[in-house]
């Protein structure tokens, strides 16, 4: 791995920082709800299907604009794409209390609107990535990046039910959409989208980044990547892994609450810890995979290991959550899970960089589509299954299913050839 002059500047480190505030906006104004529905629920006289539907609705906007946001972030930058994102989806985060007094109706558009500014946060940041991260810094600039989904979960379901147990439900929506607007204004001052167009990165860094893209942009190789069973594998693997972080995201504060009878505060508390967790093996992870791929080994190998090895223990953990006995065990289980998911991130969501620099953005944004559907399909599915079950225990075993199957399909393509494009 290339030493960094002491010369250089650390200009790409200020834009990784950026997009992972970013995320941790993105997380903090999309967890907030899965603790305040607990209370908007009783006050609002919300069946749990209905709890359900409003926390999905989120996923459907998210769904809808991933890979058109990575088209966007290609062709206009991903620093325009980025910012404007992070200023709708703040705007309809500070619009989601009136419309909950409204109707569930407007709250769900309201969710729809916040997750289609949300999706474009991923795949413009890869688009940045592509132009300011170095390949021996990818993994670690990943996990940073990622990190900013714990701690925005953490910094949500803590501050959330805070907010709720003393100043109610909508305070958080408030604090959460107010941030948002202060990032965008401190963002267009202080990223460039190409170091080239940035004066402070020095001649020493500027050596370490990738070489500029010239000339048009060559049309997206769909059906070389599509048809390449190494791309398939580590979709299905980004698929798999979304379906149990969504179940645990959406439903692990109505699980310690509604489950296991603690406060709303410490519901709040329970369902941050595995977050911390999250955050721990993610940074592990990205640096175990930069020193491996130092050291020689291959790229894809790499992300390949840490993610199956993720999402196998993943499952494992939540086989065994139903049969937790205490709130402390369960704690101890569910930080368990999320940080195996976490080592699975810091496997598979490099991968887009490593094969396709330039399409990188786009494939991410096919990726998230695809692993978006859990969102809508998991959590909708885990408020009926309770509605019938008045149990956790089928949706643990299935999202450990699903892990599961992750696992076993990056294992299956093992002898998979990188596409050659």
């Amino acid at each position: 791995m290339s030493a960094v002059p002491p010369a250089a500047s650390r200009r790409r480190h200020v834009v990784v920082a950026f997009t992972a505030a970013a995320m941790f906006l993105a997380y903090t104004d999309r967890v907030n709800l899965a603790v305040a529905a607990v209370a908007m629920r009783e006050q609002l006289h919300w069946s749990q299907s209905v709890k359900g539907l409003v926390l999905a609705g989120f996923f459907i906007g998210y769904f809808l604009f991933q890979v058109a946001s990575g088209s966007l972030a290609q062709r206009f930058g991903g620093k325009r794409v980025l910012g404007l994102a992070v200023l709708w989806w703040s705007l309809f985060t500070l619009l989601t209390p009136p419309a909950a007094r409204l109707s569930v109706a407007a709250l769900i558009a309201a969710r729809i609107g916040l997750g289609l500014g949300e999706a474009a946060v991923v795949p413009a940041s890869y688009e940045l990535f592509s132009r300011w991260v170095p390949l021996a810094e990818r993994a670690r600039a990943l996990a940073g990046f990622l990190g900013g989904i714990p701690l925005g979960q953490i910094v949500g379901l803590v501050a959330t039910a805070y907010f709720t147990a003393r100043l109610g439900w909508p305070m958080s929506f408030y604090v959460f959409g107010a941030l948002g607007l202060l990032w965008a204004a401190a963002f267009a001052r202080g990223v460039r989208n190409s170091p080239a167009a940035d004066r402070d990165v020095s001649v020493a860094e500027r050596a370490l980044l990738p070489a500029p893209v010239s000339g048009t942009a060559a049309p997206m190789p769909w059906r070389v990547l599509l048809g390449s069973p190494l791309v398939l594998s580590f979709i299905a693997a980004h698929f798999c892994h979304n379906w149990a972080l969504y179940v645990l995201v959406s439903w692990l504060p109505s699980y310690f609450h509604e489950h296991l009878g603690l406060s709303m505060q410490q519901s709040g508390w329970y369902s941050a810890l595995p977050w911390l967790a999250n955050f721990l093996a993610l940074q592990v992870g990205g640096g175990a995979a930069d020193a491996a791929v130092a050291r020689g080994a291959g790229p894809i190998g790499v992300r390949r290991a840490l993610a199956a090895t993720g999402l196998g223990a993943a499952a494992l953990c939540l086989l065994s959550l139903p049969g937790a006995g205490s709130a402390h065990i369960a704690l101890a289980i569910a930080c368990a899970t999320a940080g195996s998911i976490g080592l699975a991130a810091a496997g598979f969501t490099a991968v887009p960089l490593d094969i396709t620099p330039r399409h990188a953005p786009m494939l991410i944004g096919l990726s998230n589509t695809l692993a978006t559907i859990p969102g809508i399909v998991a959590v909708a599915l885990t408020g009926w299954q309770l509605d019938v079950t008045h149990n956790y225990a089928s949706t643990f075993v299935l999202s450990a299913a699903v892990a599961a199957a992750g696992a076993l399909l990056l294992a299956a393509s093992a002898r998979a050839r990188v596409p050659e494009l």
